[in-house]
């Protein structure tokens, strides 16, 4: 038996449902003479009799009648599919998975999906947070935080903000120190960030001309964010950490920036895609959600 072209079920129930091809012809919206070409080919595609022709009226063979039992069926589940499909994309709904690193997802983006979760009350967030870069594909992630500089990648990825980073340490340690330049760090007690790829060595500027680099002197390693953050707030030690992390301890006087005239590299906050043509409503929603909620990138 030959390939079946599926799209003929529909004119094939047509002409049963209407009972002549002339009146078959008038609701699809076409001429009577494509409809019979194409139950014809059916017929052929089948090697069977579909339709016994009269000259008051089409009836169906038994083979016909047993089509069309099913050629309901099966057009009215594409017809919901299809249906269901439109609805989805009008309104978000269903799982959103986002993965996102540790510190900004438990700082800034478990917020955002707790907003997102009560404006779409169809969308339930399903948040991953992690350190280790995860495959989007593989784990089904509609899309991915990366904070800091994007790497190659064959993945989609739009810049939504940036972060600046500052040299910090608990007030009891900053009141016994004397900074006046970055190099004057470099004999103090350091808590590094292992998560970072180069935790030791960092480039200041000043006034857009002057530079400076310099490397810490570690005293701890840790490898996560937000360790880094408890340690340095116990007084561990000074540490270099992104301004989201630590805006809010400064203003409540819980940590010092010890050379605010200086600054160290900004970094982006990106989101990245799958590779896929298109984005559902649920992902467009919390994009558009996060993007309002990000700073705007450095300049």
């Amino acid at each position: 038996m030959e390939m079946v072209n599926l799209n003929r079920l529909a004119y094939f129930a047509a002409v049963v449902d209407a009972g002549s091809f002339t009146r078959a012809a008038e609701r699809l919206g076409i001429t009577k003479t494509v409809v019979s070409q194409q139950v014809s080919k059916l017929e052929e595609e089948l090697k069977t009799a579909l339709l016994m022709r009269t000259t008051r009226r089409v009836e169906p063979t038994e083979a016909g009648r047993l089509l069309h039992a099913r050629s309901v069926v099966i057009l009215r589940e594409a017809e919901d599919a299809v249906g269901e499909i439109a609805r989805s994309n009008a309104e978000p709904s269903g799982t959103l998975r986002v993965a996102a690193p540790n510190d900004y997802g438990t700082s800034m983006i478990a917020p955002l999906a707790a907003r997102f979760s009560q404006r779409y009350p169809l969308c339930q967030v399903d948040l991953l947070l992690s350190d280790t870069r995860i495959d989007l594909v593989a784990n089904q992630i509609d899309l991915s935080i990366r904070v800091g500089w994007l790497d190659d990648s064959s993945l989609q990825a739009r810049r939504i903000g940036a972060f600046r980073q500052y040299v910090v340490a608990a007030p009891a340690l900053a009141g016994s120190l004397v900074v006046g330049d970055p190099e004057d760090l470099a004999e103090l007690p350091f808590v590094a960030n292992g998560a970072l790829k180069e935790p030791l060595v960092w480039h200041f500027v000043k006034d857009d001309f002057e530079r400076r680099t310099v490397r810490m002197r570690q005293r701890l390693a840790i490898n996560a964010t937000p360790a880094v953050l408890a340690a340095t707030l116990a007084g561990g030690g000074i540490s270099v950490l992104p301004d989201f992390l630590v805006e809010q301890p400064i203003a409540a006087g819980r940590l010092v920036n010890l050379v605010p005239e200086w600054s160290l590299p900004a970094g982006g906050i990106h989101v990245v895609y799958p590779t896929t043509r298109f984005r559902p409503p649920k992902v467009k929603a919390f994009v558009a959600m996060l993007a309002a909620s990000a700073r705007a990138p450095a300049p």
